[in-house]
């Protein structure tokens, strides 16, 4: 049995997030979940509360569900939309600045 959870147009870079997500990639839930508590990265906060979710979903999905035989089976960032913003250069110039968001995928299994 599997569940999953995602989180839309988070307002970090895919690339940062990737960081964290790298870390929890075919670990046990409650393992994830520690990595992810003691983790120093801001993008670690955001994971953590998808990964939360997801196992929510798949206790209420399944009741007879052992919470320490959860694993992590798959997790992905997929790009979002960028705002584009733009900043003063010299001599009356306009630089273009994305500021890029991401949707991020945490499915688990039992």
């Amino acid at each position: 049995m599997e569940a999953r959870a995602i989180r839309r147009f988070v307002k970090t870079s895919p690339r940062k997030m990737r960081l964290v997500i790298d870390l929890i990639r075919g670990k046990s839930a409650q393992q994830a979940l520690a990595i992810l508590k003691f983790c120093p990265k801001h993008a670690a906060t955001d994971a953590e509360l998808v990964l939360k979710s997801a196992i929510s979903n798949l206790e209420n999905k399944e009741t007879s569900v052992n919470s320490d035989s959860i694993v992590v089976r798959e997790v992905y960032v997929g790009q979002g939309p960028s705002m584009k913003r733009i900043s003063p250069a010299p001599m009356g110039r306009a630089y273009r600045i994305k500021k890029r968001s991401h949707h991020l995928t945490i499915i688990v299994s039992a």
